[in-house]
């Protein structure tokens, strides 16, 4: 209760307190006082939140006892009249203390007047004519249609909504002249200051001397006091009221507009019988012709942005134009609250039915909307925008979305996720090409308002089938979106989404969708792991460096450059060699100098051998580890090897290698697919042994039998293949001659015999790849290299490999040609040279061994 007593309601108060209402309004600021009889307060209707206003009648102040029947005549009256121009009733909280009626939110015209916002003398005028044609069709309505003399036509009976529209009140008079028992007749006099709008009839004869006159005759009268009061407020009454009521000169009309001025005098006329009506100057005013004195209401700016706006949704096409027109010509002039709460409202209802018309009015809408109070600019010009996206028209979708950039900065995320995104996703399969591109475009804008989950699933998934729309321009904007997108999206949708996107637009038939392609991996390329732009990236956009279009070439370079910069940059950043697992250094790392990569590029072979070795180990490690499977053991000084062979154990003496700091294995490069595997050549070798087979270790570990050789890839792969394939073996080191009798010497005092080239790029603990190979009991082998050692150097390089204790030669020993710079035609003749040379070799290793077991059985 305190409460509402700070506000002066003791009234309300009490009246709370002896009925136990629940009042339907929660009160608020006290904002006008008409003497005692009633004071005006800003509330709050607790339904729905709306403003309202309350008109408080105290029934119980000492002064108020003989005005309680004008009271209740007031509520009665509100109740039953309806029209737009007289005060809106909502509700009423009565009792035997107090009269609460609730209507639409207003203020008094007297309040208006003095804190009026504009200053413009033009401006002013526009709006107090406009007002008083809205007072005069309410006085005509009451007059003609209600039969009904108002009887209090004074400033504190006008009241102004927040549009700043005039609304008529004040019906504690109102009455119908034809009954004898009126209020007006009866107690027409007990309101506060009633004589001051009385016409010279009623100061001469009281208010029963309205009988003989026409409804309209005081209500005219009042109309011409109003209308001085309201251009001359700081004026007192002019002379005209007073006896013997002179007609008024033109020299005191003060503010009154001269067209006005005529009726005016006609207004305020003693004779009430050649007195104008209401319904007269509302017909003088509204006439397009007539000369002096008429037109002034029709042709009044506001006037006719009313008249447009109420019938606008019937007008022609011809009319909205014009009207539209008229407003974006004069939206500057307009007072700020009839802009935001009558135009504003009326364009936004008029956009719900769709047309032609809408792209004209959205943007009206926003250039209105900036002489909006930020406060009120969310539910004046956000929320009717916000909720037109739910329209099916067409052109109220894309003025929409062409207008956005003007507002989405006062759009929140919860109002894009929930209300506009819903709608807005219907545009990407919309049939018409101009609405799918005019969403994809507005979806650069509103992403930062979308929810991952939006941005991460719904969205991609409409972008995924742009892609492919038949409107050229609508794939290159989607590839360019999702471009813009990228640094937004998820981890995983990242390396999921954008490499097959830009790479799809790389293919396109447009060529710039091809250069939005090459343009969006280069926006994005933070976005790609370091390991995607060596894998995926650089080589989805090599193929645009040779696109047929230049602008798409030139853009290409750009990209490959600048991916392969950064590639740079990150492998600067890496170590020189890589630690093994089990912490030990590469092999290379422990390599003699002149088989690291500085000692190859200052030896005789110079950078191709670098460049060898460097090939060499890329294509160690491309393979899988299942691939490498021949080991190399390395043992300390003194350690002995023990080759076992059918199961049986027996210790050999082999000359001890170089020794190494940490044991190593190089794994064995396999070149062809139909390789045997290491486990068949030791079968085969413990068979040969077991036969006795005194040149056994004389020869290199090949299985005689397979003509599927180191070489059959090469030999069967097609022509053109095998063309560039060779020429990569030999110059990679690969050109290996195998010599079953001559051995390659080694300086690490090991014997290199093994037909298969290892790797030197992988090390492997020795409890790992120790292997030994036994010969049978009945021959003991002095010296040689059981397990197969990878020689770093091809049969192409300089480096000399030394052994302790060669073999007899068993087969030529001239080293094979280098095919390094040699023709197509020259590389396949000697392809054919080297495969001829092979036949013979095993052809002599197959009578080798057939004599050998002749001389076993003799």
């Amino acid at each position: 209760m305190d409460y509402l007593r700070s506000f002066g309601s003791a009234a309300v108060s009490t009246l709370v307190q002896k009925s136990g209402l629940n009042l339907p309004f929660s009160l608020g600021a006290k904002v006008y006082s008409c003497e005692t009889f009633w004071t005006l307060y800003d509330a709050t209707k607790r339904e729905d939140g709306s403003l309202v206003s309350v008109f408080e009648y105290d029934l119980t102040h000492p002064l108020n006892k003989s005005t309680i029947p004008l009271a209740r005549n007031s509520l009665r009256k509100l109740r039953t009249v309806r029209h737009p121009d007289v005060l809106r009733y909502i509700d009423v909280v009565e009792s035997d203390s107090a009269i609460c009626i609730m209507t639409e939110r207003v203020r008094p015209l007297p309040l208006a007047l003095s804190q009026s916002s504009s200053n413009v003398p033009r401006e002013r005028e526009d709006w107090l004519i406009w007002g008083l044609h809205r007072i005069s069709v309410a006085l005509a309505f009451l007059n003609d249609s209600a039969s009904s003399t108002h009887g209090n036509v004074r400033p504190n009976a006008i009241f102004i909504t927040p549009s700043g529209e005039w609304k008529l009140g004040g019906f504690e008079v109102l009455s119908n002249p034809k009954d004898d028992l009126s209020v007006i007749y009866t107690m027409g006099g007990l309101m506060p200051d009633a004589m001051a709008c009385a016409p010279p009839e009623v100061k001469k004869d009281g208010w029963s001397a309205l009988k003989d006159v026409s409804v309209s005759a005081a209500d005219g009268y009042a109309l011409g006091l109003l209308l001085h009061a309201v251009f001359n407020p700081t004026h007192p009454p002019p002379p005209t009221a007073q006896p013997p009521h002179p007609p008024p000169p033109v020299s005191s009309r003060g503010a009154i507009p001269l067209s006005v001025f005529p009726s005016f005098k006609k207004l305020l006329n003693p004779n009430a019988k050649s007195r104008m009506s209401p319904k007269n100057l509302l017909d003088i005013g509204m006439a397009e012709s007539g000369g002096e004195g008429h037109g002034f209401f029709v042709h009044n700016r506001l006037v006719k942005v009313c008249a447009g706006l109420d019938g606008f949704t019937l007008s022609s096409e011809s009319d909205k134009a014009s009207l539209l027109r008229t407003l974006k010509e004069s939206a500057s002039s307009f007072p700020p609250e009839f802009v935001s709460y009558r135009i504003l409202p009326c364009l936004a209802s008029a956009l719900e039915f769709g047309g032609a018309s809408a792209a004209t009015i959205v943007p009206l809408v926003l250039q209105f909307g900036k002489n909006v109070a930020p406060d009120d600019y969310g539910s004046v010009v956000v929320a009717p925008l916000v909720k037109l996206f739910a329209s099916a028209d067409r052109g109220t979708r894309i003025a929409l979305l062409d207008s956005l950039p003007e507002f989405v900065e006062k759009l929140d995320k919860k109002t894009v996720v929930d209300k506009i995104w819903p709608n807005l996703q219907t545009g990407f399969t919309d049939t018409v090409a101009i609405i799918r591109e005019a969403t994809v475009r507005a979806i650069v804008l509103l992403s930062p308002k979308l929810s991952d989950r939006i941005l991460n699933n719904d969205l991609l998934r409409h972008l995924a089938r742009l892609q492919s729309d038949p409107e050229a321009s609508i794939r290159t904007n989607t590839c360019i979106l999702i471009g813009r997108l990228g640094p937004s999206l998820g981890y995983n949708t990242k390396r999921k989404v954008l490499v097959p996107a830009f790479s799809m637009a790389l293919k396109d038939s447009f060529v710039h969708a091809r250069v939005a392609g090459v343009m969006a991996f280069m926006a994005t390329a933070e976005c790609f792991e370091i390991e995607d732009v060596a894998s995926k990236v650089v080589a989805a956009i090599l193929g645009a460096t040779l696109d047929k279009e230049k602008l798409v070439r030139d853009h290409a370079f750009k990209a490959v450059e600048l991916f392969v910069k950064r590639l740079e940059a990150h492998a600067s950043t890496m170590p020189e060699t890589a630690s093994t697992e089990d912490g030990g250094d590469d092999l290379a790392a422990r390599l003699p100098g002149a088989y690291t990569q500085a000692g190859l590029v200052n030896s005789a072979t110079g950078a191709a051998a670098a460049l060898t070795g460097w090939a060499v180990s890329s294509l160690g490690k491309k393979l899988a580890p299942a691939d490498m499977q021949t080991t190399i053991s390395s043992t300390i000084e003194g350690s002995t090897l023990t080759p076992t062979i059918n199961g049986s154990a027996s210790p050999l003496p082999v000359t001890p290698i170089s020794p190494s700091a940490n044991p190593v294995r190089s794994k064995g490069l396999q070149l062809g697919g139909n390789k045997a595997p290491t486990s068949t050549l030791a079968d085969e070798v413990a068979n040969e042994a077991g036969q006795g087979s005194s040149r056994l270790w004389n020869d290199d570990l090949i299985d005689i039998n397979a003509d599927e050789g180191d070489w059959s890839a090469f030999e069967s792969a097609p022509p053109a293949v095998e063309s560039k394939l060779a020429s990569t073996t030999d110059s990679l080191g690969f050109g290996i001659t195998l010599r079953p009798s001559s051995p390659i010497p080694d300086e690490w005092g090991a014997m290199a015999s093994s037909s298969r080239p290892t790797s030197r790029s992988s090390t492997s603990h020795p409890s790992q790849i120790s292997r030994t190979l036994s010969p049978h009991p009945r021959r003991s082998i002095v010296s040689s290299p059981l397990a197969p050692a990878f020689s770093p150097a091809s049969s192409t390089r300089s480096t000399p490999i030394s052994s302790p204790r060669p073999l007899p030669n068993t087969a030529d020993n001239t080293p094979p040609t280098s095919m390094a710079g040699m023709s197509k035609e020259e590389k396949a003749a000697e392809m054919a040279r080297r495969k001829e040379e092979r036949r013979l070799r095993i052809e002599k290793l197959k009578e080798q061994k057939k004599n050998a077991a002749a001389a076993g059985k003799v």
